[in-house]
């Protein structure tokens, strides 16, 4: 039987990790991986560092941690620094940079091994089921606070 810490990655050094593999639906016609792709990549590393920090997405929006909410990315900087192509085994780092009463700064990287591909800097927002900003609750704070 699959768990859920056996494809979600790992907790790790007050961050996540997650490998995944490149595929051909991933890249361009020459093999390279489509820049949009990358995009796909740093969001299940985000998901899967919530979900294994104990903060499901249903959860959320059922109100589990206080009234319903969600993450909505409000702001989004990467650097594609070196390609990656298909067949690679690539790494996604997420880890918490900064939290505030309605935010989230998150630092995310995507290696082949030990080189950098991709960096990204990615603020989150808290916001309602209205998609109206709110405070997050102290719960969450405390599990996502950096180094946690």
């Amino acid at each position: 039987m699959v768990t859920i810490s056996d494809i979600a990655g790992r907790l790790e050094g007050g961050g996540h990790r997650l490998d995944l593999r490149v595929y051909f639906e991933d890249t361009d016609f020459s093999g390279v991986v489509y820049h949009a792709r990358y995009l796909h990549f740093l969001e299940r590393g985000r998901s899967d560092f919530l979900r294994l920090k104990g903060i499901g997405h249903r959860e959320l929006m059922a109100g589990g941690f206080g009234a319903p909410m969600a993450f909505a990315v409000r702001r989004m900087e990467i650097d594609f620094l070196r390609p990656a192509r298909i067949d690679d085994v690539l790494t996604v780092l997420t880890t918490t940079r900064q939290l505030g009463g309605a935010r989230v700064l998150l630092d995310q990287k995507i290696l082949r091994a030990e080189e950098v591909l991709v960096e990204a800097n990615v603020k989150v927002a808290v916001i309602s089921p209205e998609g109206k900003p709110m405070r997050m609750p102290q719960r969450v704070l405390e599990v996502l606070a950096p180094g946690v």
